[in-house]
Parts: structure tokens; C-alpha cells; sequence
């Protein structure tokens, strides 16, 4: 049986737990209709109307709904992609501010768009990820920003699998992962070195390419991002359902303990999905043409400045907000001190 759905609130976006219940809510201004869609561990799904919407966020408040809950969305709405719009309701959709995430995307057929008229029909259930409720409860203890000089910072560029996956002194279970970098063998050289800051390579939760699945290979350096607001689930060593999130939290909690900052590399610039040959597996689905740039009459195609196959549509307001919201969550909830932007630019004009 379904949970109840009280009418919840527009704000903040994402799945936030209260102590009580979840309250969800997503950005379409497209959209004609949205599912939440929770699934259960034995694979389950209960889709779920969200009738309240405001200001083009759909919401609903879950009593009884908490941490460790998988979900995700069914966004109903205009397929033409010739002006811009790919809904489709097959499309297992993830939340752009899931703070957490789930299994993996595996390159199915049904997370593509291969019908050659109209939305393809396959359900891409069981095939993408899925965001998870999380429990922003974490004893943080005297933690405190190092706030050093820049003029005094050394900055260690890092990966954080390719920093601990072979370090002799490293558990075998943590190496490659949040809690092998906090430990303290690594700690200890990195201040050896005279170390200040760590600067992470992308920690973001970013999807294997396709073509590199094909290949059987997987996306290391992890520049493909699906998820602003979620730590990568493959770098955590306690699980997958929120746990990522604390150990994440704890690995901060040790370097700042340590005297040393953390700096993440941060991909605003483009997503995962790519172009239209590219998956659809969630802001393609949820408001195609609020999210990204498109050609300029030519709205089936995208408009790509980085070589990555898509660009983040910065002027939308809400797509300016998901920026901002990500980076506001990441030093205030996550405790990280400063970023680095991929591929940023600046457009200037007199006028």
C-alpha cells in the first residue's frame, strides 16, 4: 500500500527528511503531470501523484518516509523534440537534488530514445539509478574551517580512488574510498609533505559512459556528472543507501582535523546525458528546455561549448538556482571549503 501524501511545501527542492517524513519536490515548468515513484527493496515500485504545484515545483510530503528510501519520477508532459520537449513517462527520471543515489546506469536500450516517432515506449526501470532519502543528522563535534591564507595554502590535487586504492598501510576494504582517505596513514602524508588542501577530482555522482561500458571499461577521472548534490556512491566503503553521505561527512571531519582544507572540483558546465543520442535520465526528462541550451531553431539539437555533448542552460532561474543551492549544500551541510570550476566561463557584455 501506498504511503499518504499531504500537501508538503515548494521549498527546499530535493527529498528532505524532517524526523517525520519526506517532504519531495521537483522543478518542471513543462510538466503535465509528475509521479513520485518509491521503490522498495524487493524492487517494488509505488507511483505516487504529486497534485500540489507551485511556481512550476510539483510537491507532496510523505509522513512515515525516511532515510534509506529509493525513489524516483515519471514526468508527463509535451514529446517534441523539435520545439525542445522530451517527457516521457518510461523514463525512470532521478531527482536533480537527490542527496544520495543508488545503483548504476547500465546502458540499456530503454534509457535511450530510439522510437522513430514518438516517445520510445521501453520502461527504463531497473536500468538507471535512484536518488535516496537521507538523514542530514551528523555529529560534526568542534569542526571548524581552517580559513588558511591563500598565500600560505599548498594544494594536493587528488583522486580519491587513485590516492588510496594501493596505499600498503590502508585497510584493503578502505582503500579506493571516503573513509581510506581519512585515514590516518594518508593523513599523516599528506602533512609530511606540507600539505594544506586537498583538492578532489570530481566527487559528484557521474555516470560510466556508455561507450565506455561497450568497451568494458568505466569513467575514472569522473568529469560525466548526474548528480550535484550527491557524493559518488562507488568512493564509499559503508553502503550506498545514505551511508556515503556520513562517510563523506566524516572523511571532512578528519582532514579539518588534521589542519587541512577540502577543495572539490566541481562539472556545472554540461550532465551525463549528453546530446539527443545521449540517455535520458533525468533533467532531459523533467524540463528539457529549461535545463539545457539548445540551438537556436533547431531545439532538437543541443548547443554544446564544452565538446561534452550538452551546456547547461546558466540564465534559467532554476537552473541558476540548482547551481547555487548545490554549492550553498556542499560548504554548509558537507563542510567542503572551497571549489574548483571545470571548463568555467565568463560572458560578458557592456549592456
Amino acid at each position: 500500500m501506498s504511503p499518504p501524501v499531504w500537501r508538503g511545501h515548494p521549498y527546499p527542492l530535493g527529498a528532505v527528511y524532517d524526523g517525520k517524513g519526506t517532504n519531495f519536490a521537483l522543478f518542471s515548468e513543462v510538466a503535465e503531470r509528475v509521479e513520485l515513484v518509491l521503490v522498495d527493496d524487493d524492487g517494488t515500485r509505488h507511483e505516487i501523484p504529486l497534485t500540489e504545484v507551485d511556481g512550476f515545483v510539483w510537491h507532496g510530503y510523505l509522513p512515515g518516509v525516511g532515510p534509506g528510501q529509493r525513489y524516483g519520477y515519471r514526468v508527463h508532459g509535451p514529446w517534441d523534440p523539435a520545439a525542445g520537449h522530451r517527457c516521457n513517462p518510461r523514463k525512470l527520471l532521478l531527482d536533480p537534488y537527490a542527496r544520495a543515489m543508488d545503483g548504476r546506469v547500465d546502458n540499456h536500450p530503454s534509457l535511450y530514445e530510439r522510437a522513430p516517432r514518438g516517445p520510445d515506449p521501453a520502461d527504463s526501470a531497473g536500468h538507471t539509478m535512484l536518488g535516496v532519502v537521507t538523514d542530514p543528522a551528523f555529529d560534526w563535534g568542534d569542526d571548524r574551517p581552517p580559513r588558511r591564507e591563500y598565500s600560505d595554502t599548498v594544494i594536493y590535487e587528488a583522486h580519491v580512488r587513485g590516492l588510496t586504492r594501493t596505499h600498503p598501510d590502508v585497510p584493503r576494504e578502505l582503500r579506493g574510498t571516503y573513509a581510506g582517505l581519512a585515514h590516518p596513514a594518508v593523513i599523516e602524508h599528506l602533512t609530511s609533505l606540507g600539505v594544506t588542501a586537498v583538492e578532489l577530482m570530481p566527487v559528484h555522482q557521474f555516470v560510466h559512459d556508455g561507450v565506455l561500458q561497450g568497451r568494458g571499461l568505466s569513467n575514472y577521472w569522473g568529469y560525466n556528472t548526474i548528480g550535484f548534490f550527491a557524493p559518488h556512491h562507488e568512493y564509499a566503503a559503508h553502503g550506498t543507501r545514505g551511508q556515503q553521505v556520513t562517510e563523506f561527512k566524516s572523511m571532512v571531519k578528519a582532514l579539518h582535523a588534521a589542519g587541512l582544507e577540502v577543495i572539490l572540483d566541481v562539472v556545472y558546465n554540461h550532465t551525463a546525458e549528453g546530446n539527443e543520442k545521449g540517455p535520458t535520465l533525468s533533467f532531459r526528462g523533467i524540463d528539457n528546455a529549461s535545463y539545457y541550451r539548445l540551438v537556436d531553431g533547431d531545439w532538437a539539437h543541443y548547443y554544446d561549448t564544452t565538446g561534452t555533448g550538452n551546456s547547461l542552460l546558466m540564465r534559467h532561474p532554476y537552473v541558476l538556482q540548482l547551481i547555487m543551492d548545490s554549492l550553498r549544500y556542499w560548504v554548509t551541510e558537507m563542510h567542503v571549503d572551497g571549489f574548483r570550476f571545470d571548463l568555467s566561463r565568463t560572458r560578458w557584455s557592456p549592456r
